[in-house]
């Protein structure tokens, strides 16, 4: 396989350079290209053409592509299951990888549809009054940061690396260029042909980059970004590149760490946490053959305990059958190439020094024809009997099959041995004691991205010690990078650029695309729940009519709520209250207030789903008369339709009620479905 970076929108390389064999046989697998890629093309391409391309798009319309190229690559995943098999991959690594990647994918597409406008800027607010007439104020605005992402990964996930870096770069609009790690990018240039031929992106919205990044860094400016995955050495090398420094380029790490798992000290051998910390360490020290960023690397276990687990562990590993994923029966592959072999065994001789060698010296011959040329490597597991004076437990990483068991004589032990890892993507905690997860969580957190308590009762649904998630945040402090990847929409304003605004209110609702109170406001003869999604303005309100709270309106709404709170119904104890008489429901408030601004009649509304940001700010007595007003405050476009095949969008109204003296005495948004206007036959 000749493989080709992807530049400018065509495919580039003939001439053959580095070979790459398979983790399984060593046979060739692929090429790299000797040809010289020009990223001055690459970057002008990026924003000569995919920016515009992207921008021509909001965020909703993004977030369908991101869908569509999901649904697209799942259909073909079987061509990505083959050639990753050379990487050393077992079916369920691969998994990891392809569907992993893929799922990511499908969810940036469903929170991007479910959290972000319909245009390309994000009100972040809240609005904040900045005068004491109303007439000032600011507020705080995300918009696409018109810069190119440089994406560099790491060999052990070479599609998943890629895609859950591109997901929130492309919802954020920004046009991406990714280079994945040499050993395993024949696997990254499969997808990304994949993705060229579903032609669902704007061009110029993802370039490939095989081989070297040449100058590639020296032509980048404030507006672009970089984030790279890997050795926390590499990171440190490109966080200190002078164009980086010059240009304050925004760098994102996310480096391999020492993660720990801990057994805490109320577990005992027969328990079913101890079986659960037995086998976590066992799935994180053999799926992907140990080469993952988060797996477990040191096992922190009470002193007395030690024992019980090193046996256990090495029964355990003892039934890891080692060999080519495509037999039967084979649970752990390869390591992704020969020279990884190689570090690999230089680092555990380097543990070895200090920490006793518990299982993986044994002869050891991987199953297979051809497998003697692989790039295999035994789980293996050591301990480390006195790890507080043992600094390389703490320091050296074998990126593979290798862990290291670490006792511990009290708590506080543990927690020290925990944070001698210097910062870690993600820690594991197994306890049966809520107790002792409150004490170690908030001292551990500040060492780590990602912490996993795991008991029984989380056991049958726990994703896992090892595995991040779209909706978490992924990365770690310190040795791990210090950066931030993933957790939800955060991820994706990790691509936009902040803003704070400042301006009259009808200025500020202009900019934003919302109703902020205070701006000039809309008010026409027509309801506003009877105009279609399409004809409804910004701004558009209404203010109803007047309704009176009677002492019938608290007694009935009692009888059918079923809630007689003594404020309500007690004369003599609501006296002694800070409001000193009784009061109404505030959900009687709000049931009132519907009362008077909803149209009752059949129309272009179609549902109300939820409120947000309600807040009950004064109470109301016996004899007070409130009013609402209602304004249209933001419209999101979904492009969905309803099960009949009509169009609808979200509306959030803006809900104000007042008493009679004009005081606001309810706020809140109200949510819902609005009929676009009916396609014509």
């Amino acid at each position: 396989m000749q493989l080709q970076s992807f530049i400018g929108g065509r495919w580039v390389g003939s001439e053959a350079a580095q070979t790459l064999r398979s983790a399984i046989n060593g046979q060739p697998v692929a090429r790299t290209h000797a040809e010289a890629i020009d990223f001055g093309e690459a970057l002008a391409y990026a924003r000569g053409t995919g920016l515009p391309a992207l921008l021509k798009l909001n965020f909703q319309e993004r977030a369908a592509r991101l869908k569509a190229l999901a649904k697209f690559l799942v259909e073909r995943k079987e061509q990505l299951y083959a050639i990753s098999a050379h990487t050393g991959a077992t079916r369920v690594d691969s998994w990891i990888d392809i569907e992993g990647g893929t799922g990511t994918l499908f969810a940036y597409a469903s929170m991007g549809s479910a959290e972000l406008p319909s245009s390309n800027l994000v009100h972040e607010g809240p609005v904040i009054p900045l005068g004491k007439k109303g007439g000032f104020a600011g507020t705080h605005i995300l918009v696409p940061r018109q810069g190119v992402a440089v994406h560099i990964n790491a060999f052990n996930f070479p599609i998943w690396g890629l895609l859950e870096k591109f997901a929130p770069t492309f919802l954020a609009g920004m046009p991406c260029i990714g280079k994945p790690a040499t050993a395993t990018s024949y696997l990254t240039e499969a997808m990304v042909r994949l993705v060229e031929e579903s032609g669902i992106l704007p061009p110029g919205s993802l370039q490939l980059v095989i081989g070297g990044t040449g100058d590639l860094l020296d032509r980048l400016t404030g507006t672009d970004v970089v984030t790279f995955t890997g050795s926390a050495d590499t990171a440190a090398k490109l966080r200190v590149h002078p164009n980086i420094i010059r240009q304050s380029v925004p760098f994102n790490a996310e480096a391999d760490s020492l993660n720990c798992a801990i057994l805490a000290p109320d577990v005992q051998p027969g328990d079913e946490e101890f079986e659960l910390f037995v086998k976590e360490v066992a799935r994180e020290m053999t799926v992907k053959a140990g080469q993952k960023c988060t797996a477990i690397r040191r096992a922190i276990v009470p002193r007395q305990h030690v024992d019980a687990v090193a046996t256990a562990l090495k029964a355990r590993l003892a039934k890891t059958v080692v060999g080519d994923p495509s037999l039967e029966g084979v649970k752990m592959g390869a390591l992704a190439s020969h020279s990884q072999q190689a570090d690999v065994a230089e680092r555990v001789a380097m543990l070895r020094e200090g920490a006793e060698l518990i299982c993986g010296a044994e002869a050891f011959t991987p199953q297979g024809a051809g497998t003697a040329e692989g790039a295999f490597f035994p789980p293996t597991l050591l301990l480390a009997r006195n790890p507080l004076t043992n600094d390389a437990v703490h320091d050296v990483e074998a990126f593979g099959p290798v862990s290291t068991l670490m006792a511990y004589d009290d708590f506080d032990e543990a927690l020290a041995l925990a944070a001698r890892g210097k910062g870690s993507l993600v820690g594991s905690l197994v306890t049966r004691t809520p107790a002792i997860a409150a004490q170690a969580i908030p001292a551990a957190a500040a060492y780590h991205g990602r912490l996993l308590v795991l008991d029984r009762e989380a056991a049958p649904e726990s994703t896992g010690h090892g595995s991040p998630l779209p909706m978490l945040k992924h990365g770690g402090p310190g040795r791990a990078g210090g950066g931030e990847e993933l957790g939800g929409i955060r991820a994706v304003k990790h691509y936009l650029q902040r803003t704070a605004v400042q301006g009259s209110p009808t200025m500020l609702a202009a900019v934003t695309g919302e109703y902020v109170r205070g701006a000039a406001r809309i008010e026409t003869e027509v309801h506003p729940f009877r105009r279609h999604f399409e004809d409804l303005q910004i701004g558009e309100s209404l203010t109803t009519h007047r309704r009176t709270v009677s002492e019938a309106d608290i007694v009935n709404f009692g009888g059918v709520s079923g809630d007689f709170f003594y404020m309500h119904f007690d004369e003599i104890a609501a006296k002694d209250t800070q409001f000193g008489q009784r009061i109404a429901h505030g959900y009687f408030v709000l049931s009132a207030a519907a009362g008077l601004f909803v149209s009752p009649g059949p129309g272009p509304v179609l549902a109300n789903y939820g409120l947000d940001t309600l807040r009950f700010v004064k109470p109301v007595a016996i004899g007070d008369t409130i009013q609402a007003r209602l304004t249209a405050k933001r419209k999101i476009d979904r492009m969905k339709t309803d099960d009949k095949g009509r169009g609808q969008g979200v509306v959030a109204w803006d809900v104000e009620v007042s008493n009679q003296h004009g005081e606001l005495v309810a706020s809140y948004d109200i949510l819902t479905l609005v009929a676009k206007r009916p396609v014509a036959a």
